[in-house]
């Protein structure tokens, strides 16, 4: 198998309507993805699908043999009032076989060096609560690289954050991919994000369309995945969306 991960006819739901149908998509090494789609389109069921929490009801999801993947939830989905502190809190994300309650000096010196390259490395004694949108992103990025993934699944990463905190988290995704790190994200931020991704997604439910920003992202393919007629223009050699078609409460990010 060449691909990290294949997604064949991939059915799924929770008791209910289906929340995807018979989706096809894989994962190459080194691949950076953005899934886009409106609520409800099932982007946090694939990724889940994807980690293996999720048992599909229908179709296979096949990892390649020793991948490791980490994930990244939504910080919304934290308590980030819990008492520990950056440290503590990556350290949490150890697989070896220790269960003592104290940090080995290797251990040690491999969280500092994780907080380090996410530039965050005078934080590791500080209280997850006192962290800005940006860096609570950072720290859970860290503990996914604990465990020196092949492919880390990130939900919503730029949820909340401002456009500087967005632009920065942009060029630490990108050096990591370039140091050869897979890496699969779902945005609602289809301008200021997922149009600057080198492969996206867009997903209702199915698969609509996958590929270049340039190919993927056409009047149809958005219309078919939101549900609603938007307009494409391109500024800079990128694609822009333009969403004044959609209601107010639904509009894409700018």
């Amino acid at each position: 198998m060449t691909a990290l991960l294949r997604i064949e006819r991939l059915s799924s739901s929770y008791g209910g309507a289906p929340v995807l149908t018979d989706v096809d998509l894989s994962v190459e090494r080194g691949q950076f993805s953005g899934i886009v789609g409106p609520s409800g389109s099932g982007k946090t069921t694939l990724l889940r699908a994807m980690l293996g929490s999720v048992a599909p009801t229908a179709g296979t999801v096949t990892r390649r043999a020793g991948l490791r993947i980490g994930y990244v939830p939504q910080v919304e989905t934290v308590d980030w009032g819990f008492p520990i502190t950056v440290g503590e809190c990556v350290l949490m994300a150890r697989t070896s076989g220790r269960r003592l309650p104290w940090r080995s000096p290797g251990e040690r010196r491999q969280v500092d060096q994780l907080l380090d390259r996410l530039g965050i490395g005078e934080l590791g004694q500080r209280h997850i609560g006192q962290l800005s949108g940006g860096q609570q992103q950072r720290v859970f990025i860290a503990r996914a690289l604990l465990g020196r993934p092949d492919l880390i699944l990130m939900d919503e990463p730029t949820s909340g954050v401002d456009v500087a905190t967005r632009h920065d988290f942009l060029h630490l995704l990108d050096d990591l991919n370039r140091n050869g790190l897979a890496i699969v994200l779902t945005t609602h931020d289809l301008n200021g994000m997922a149009a600057h991704l080198p492969h996206i997604v867009c997903l209702n439910r199915r698969v609509i369309a996958a590929g270049a920003p340039r190919d993927v992202l056409s009047v149809d393919v958005l219309e078919q995945t939101y549900g609603a007629r938007m307009d494409v223009l391109e500024h800079a050699g990128l694609p822009v969306v333009i969403d004044h078609w959609l209601p107010a409460t639904q509009r894409l990010s700018a």
